[in-house]
């Protein structure tokens, strides 16, 4: 990548995202404006031994704007700054669903992009006990990240990817999809299919621990296990499920999956289910 130093402003500097993208940042060389309102994050950014900028100044000189705000704040708060922002620069936001809503505020000559971190594989051959530790990324084990971005320009797609790379260092891979493409991993293939199937398996432990009566420490230790190889096989093929397991899968799906299932995939489901999260009545295009 390229070794160019950055004027980035992290608008939200002091919350649960803002304050891991800011504590990447600040072990670069890039120029870091450090934006918070809430009395709360303001405090949390002062003891990191950060110093608060207001926005306009922050978001007036920067190369980058990284908002570090949950969705629903996300209008308002482009709203605000956008205007303000000098031309040719590029607003970054963490999630893709206001932006594919069409919720944000936008300039013709302000660049819109969207990225997000993969968060480090369970296949990642972890090789210390930071990197074991670190579940969600950015700290110590490696992940990539998903970019998008509306410019064609390298050098706007060079900065992009090195704000990218700085704010969930470490990455490995920086993979370049559409907005579009990027709502349909999140949430519909991450966060629809691959949260809810995580929560659907603590359940199921649940219920084998108090319904069932098996001891927690066995019902875990094998639930855990078997996780695992069902993941290397379901989506590596690292070895073939067994006949009596083939047919239990079969009874499962039966038993649990709808036969449409599928259809969240679709535009239209997409969008019923984007403006659930955004609290809309609708997505309108």
């Amino acid at each position: 990548m390229s070794e160019k130093t950055y004027t980035i402003a992290v608008i939200g500097a002091g919350g649960k995202m803002g304050m891991r993208v800011s504590n990447n940042l600040v072990r670069t060389d890039h120029t870091v404006r450090y934006v918070e309102n809430s009395e709360g994050g303001r405090q949390r950014t002062i003891e990191a031994g950060r110093e608060l900028t207001d926005a306009a100044t922050a978001v007036a000189d920067a190369d980058i704007v990284v908002l570090a705000v949950p969705d629903l704040a996300l209008a308002s708060v482009t709203a605000e700054l956008v205007p303000q922002m000098r031309a040719g620069a590029v607003v970054l936001t963490l999630d893709p669903a206001a932006a594919y809503a069409g919720l944000l505020a936008t300039r013709e000559d302000v660049i819109q992009a969207v990225a997000h971190p993969c968060h480090p594989s369970v296949f990642l051959q972890r090789q210390t006990p930071e990197e074991w530790a670190d579940t969600f990324g950015g700290i110590a084990a490696p992940q990539d990240a998903i970019a998008a971005v509306e410019s064609d320009d390298e050098a706007v797609k060079i900065l992009v990817e090195t704000t990218v790379r700085a704010i969930y260092a470490p990455v490995v891979d920086v993979h370049w999809v559409t907005v579009k493409q990027l709502a349909q991993l999140e949430p519909t293939l991450v966060e629809t299919v691959a949260c809810m199937i995580g929560e659907l398996l603590n359940e199921a432990l649940q219920e084998a621990v108090n319904t069932m009566g098996v001891p927690e420490a066995a019902a875990r230790s094998i639930l855990y296990g078997h996780t695992q190889v069902a993941l290397a096989n379901g989506l590596r093929g690292d070895n073939p499920f067994s006949d009596a397991c083939l047919i239990a899968m079969d009874y499962g799906r039966e038993s649990i999956i709808k036969e449409d299932w599928k259809k969240i995939f679709r535009d239209d489901e997409l969008d019923k289910n984007l403006a659930r999260m955004l609290h809309l009545d609708a997505i309108e295009r």
